[in-house]
C-alpha cells in the first residue's frame, strides 16, 4: 500500500512553468513505477508521463513531449513533474500515480493521489 500526496499546482500564465511534486508514504517507493495523469473539465482522464522505478526509462504523452519532464528522488520518496511552456490546454487536475511496472503506469496505475489543480491562463 502506498499513499500519494501532490503539491505545486496553481495558476500560471501561458508560457510559464510549474513544478508538481508528489510525496509517497511507505518504504517500498523505489519498487514502483511512478506517473502523472490529468483530467480536464468535461474530458476523460489521460496519461501524461511515467518513470520506471530506477529512473532508467521515461514515457510522455505526445501532447507534452519536449515541454514536461518527469523525475524522481527515491531517497526522498518523491516524484516530480516539471512543466514548461504551459498552454491553456494543459489546464486540468493532475494526479500522481504508482504502479507495478511501466505498462501499468501508462494505462492502469494501482494507486492514485487526490489531485492538484493546474490552471493556465491565456
Amino acid at each position: 500500500q502506498v499513499q500519494l500526496v501532490e503539491s505545486g499546482g496553481g495558476l500560471v500564465q501561458a508560457g510559464g512553468s510549474l513544478r508538481l511534486s508528489c510525496a509517497a508514504s511507505g518504504r517500498t517507493f523505489s519498487r514502483y513505477a511512478m506517473g502523472w495523469f490529468r483530467q480536464a473539465p468535461g474530458k476523460e482522464r489521460e496519461f501524461v508521463a511515467a518513470i520506471s522505478s530506477s529512473s532508467g526509462t521515461r514515457y510522455y504523452a505526445d501532447s507534452v513531449k519536449g515541454r514536461f519532464t518527469i523525475s524522481r528522488d527515491n531517497a526522498k520518496n518523491t516524484v516530480y513533474l516539471q512543466m514548461n511552456s504551459l498552454k491553456p490546454e494543459d489546464t486540468a487536475v493532475y494526479y500522481c500515480t504508482a504502479a507495478f511496472g511501466t505498462v501499468a503506469a501508462r494505462s492502469k496505475p494501482d494507486y492514485w493521489g487526490q489531485g492538484t489543480q493546474v490552471t493556465v491562463s491565456s
